[in-house]
């Protein structure tokens, strides 16, 4: 799903470990939920710590939730605070200085907490971290517009191609519908939520004809009626009428927001909020994760066909294996993992919409020849004007196209218009990718 709090629509994601606290509390109970109990505990223990001026304590936590969250940026800027909180300064640097090696600009850090930082305000190092944070927001575009949806109130979340028809099919989180966009900028509806629910994840079966979809009633979201808050829908349409097939209900509390499809066209989906990923089969949901994750973002498939590369928002990139529910963790090396909201495999590349990193962006990550561990990184799009929110893409031939300026940014947790805000047209970008270039 996307960058929001587990409240939100990253019931289904977060932008800072913090934000998800009281969801993963809830989560505790539940079977298989392995990380969101390990990280819930953790984060009750720092909160506790905390609270009674233990700060060497906390520091030892906050070091677990690090390692447990692969040193994701939120991670590491949490150690930054906590290390100069204990008056450990060197480490204090030395964490501020991977953060922005990790492509962050500190904005949290430096608007928010740079009370904390005081003691280090003077020296070189700081300073020159304070520098590279600076670069790490100056804007990258190597994208190009193609077309703008004509309704500005959709809030675009999904998008995928009907090749036949030469057209796109986007989901709406406020109008609750998918529609169809030409290639000329024309928009027509497909289908709508048959509960009248947010629709998020899209994915086109052209072989067979289908198109897969969500529908999730996000908790304490406006857009769904109350009574509704914690459910979602796995929805199976026909490609050419748009007729509704079948619907398979999620879990009680889950958010099946996002999903991809095997070779087969098995639809594997990830629930953004309990932490599970599933597979569709005859009807039925089957957990096929070992609960490694926290909070599962769009999964894409890998290239020899069992395993399946899956963002998890706040602990990075997991390559599990679809018969054994075993997850291993992309080797990340000096790259920022986490935050992700879209991932497709293209050509020994991983294609990246990242919109829980500071700042967001939309990023290539060059893999190995194992696809075990990232070589390099290409930065696609980056604090530009027009990029907002960016949320999903598809690949097309040679190029990637996604979904900028989405209007995830204009609303609050539970939908409504931020005072002084204002929806405007969300844009269809894409850049080329062909040949590895």
């Amino acid at each position: 799903m996307s960058r929001r709090t587990l409240n939100g629509r990253h019931l289904i994601g977060m932008r800072t470990v913090a934000v998800c606290l009281s969801g993963l509390l809830l989560a505790q109970t539940r079977k298989h939920q392995n990380a969101v109990e390990e990280l819930a505990k953790l984060q009750g223990d720092a909160y506790a710590q905390r609270v009674a001026g233990d700060k060497q304590g906390r520091l030892r936590t906050v070091l677990e939730v690090a390692k447990l969250l692969n040193n994701a940026p939120s991670a590491v800027e949490t150690l930054a605070r906590a290390y100069a909180d204990a008056g450990d300064n060197e480490h204090a640097l030395a964490k501020l200085q991977q953060l922005a090696d990790l492509g962050q600009d500190g904005e949290s850090l430096l608007h928010d907490d740079a009370k904390q930082f005081a003691a280090i305000a003077a020296k070189p190092q700081y300073q020159a971290v304070l520098k590279q944070f600076a670069k790490n927001k100056a804007p990258i575009s190597r994208a190009e517009p193609v077309l703008q949806l004509a309704d500005a109130g959709l809030l675009a979340e999904d998008i995928d191609y009907d090749r036949q028809s030469r057209s796109f099919l986007i989901t709406s989180v406020l109008e609750k519908k998918i529609v169809r966009v030409a290639a000329d900028g024309h928009l027509s509806d497909f289908a709508l939520s048959p509960s009248h629910w947010p629709m998020l994840a899209i994915k086109v079966d052209a072989e067979r004809k289908l198109v897969w979809a969500t529908e999730v009633a996000m908790d304490g979201f406006i857009a769904a009626p109350k009574s509704d808050w914690g459910r979602s829908g796995v929805l199976c349409f026909d490609l050419r009428t748009g007729a509704l097939h079948y619907r398979v209900e999620g879990r009680a509390h889950s958010a099946l927001g996002d999903l991809t499809l095997t070779r087969e066209g098995t639809p594997i989906v990830s629930d953004g909020n309990g932490g599970g990923v599933y597979r569709l089969s005859e009807k039925r949901m089957q957990r096929i994760d070992d609960g490694a994750f926290i909070s599962p973002q769009t999964p894409t498939k890998h290239p020899d066909g069992r395993h399946v590369f899956v963002p998890d928002y706040v602990r990075g990139i997991g390559i599990l294996d679809a018969a054994t529910g075993e997850v291993e963790w992309l080797n990340q090396g000096q790259h920022a993992v986490s935050g992700i909201d879209g991932l497709y495999y293209d050509r020994e590349y991983l294609i990246a919409t990242q919109n829980g990193t500071s700042p967001e962006r939309v990023i290539r990550f060059r893999l190995d020849s194992t696809l075990t561990r990232i070589v390099s990184e290409d930065i696609i799009e980056r604090s530009t004007a027009t990029l907002g929110d960016p949320t999903h893409g598809v690949v097309i031939g040679d190029f990637f196209y996604y979904i900028a300026n989405s209007g995830w940014s204009e609303v609050d947790d539970h939908g409504n218009l931020k005072p002084g805000a204002k929806l405007t047209p969300a844009r269809i970008m894409r850049t080329r990718i062909s040949g590895g270039s």
